[in-house]
């Protein structure tokens, strides 16, 4: 939870919106976190996906898995316990990961 709360301040600093964590430890069994948030921008999904990785790894010594690409509307950084979904607004809209998990329990939402 520790790591989780640090890659939300770390979103937070970076002006990613519509931030989400989502606790699935009960519903899941790949992953016990979801970070779900949102970009404005192909530059900004690499922005918060590079920040968020440089970040980890400078304190945590964790590399993540990285699958997607911004211009696809999509970036997914993997860490283990811990998995961020970076979305364009219209790709969030239509792969509806919140609706998709809605078993889970929101532990943090920033607007």
């Amino acid at each position: 939870m520790e790591v989780a709360r640090f890659i939300l301040d770390v979103l937070e600093e970076k002006k990613a919106e519509d931030i989400l964590l989502l606790d699935i430890r009960e519903i899941s069994d790949f992953t016990d976190y979801f970070i779900i948030t949102s970009g404005t921008s192909d530059r900004m999904l690499n922005a918060l996906a590079d920040a968020v990785r440089e970040a980890v790894k400078a304190r945590y010594q964790l590399n993540g898995k990285i699958e997607g690409e911004a211009q696809e509307g999509w970036i997914l950084e993997d860490f283990g316990d811990i998995v961020i979904h970076f979305f364009s607004p219209d790709r969030r809209e239509y792969y509806r990961l919140e609706d998709l998990w809605s078993h889970g329990r929101v532990i943090v939402r920033m607007q």
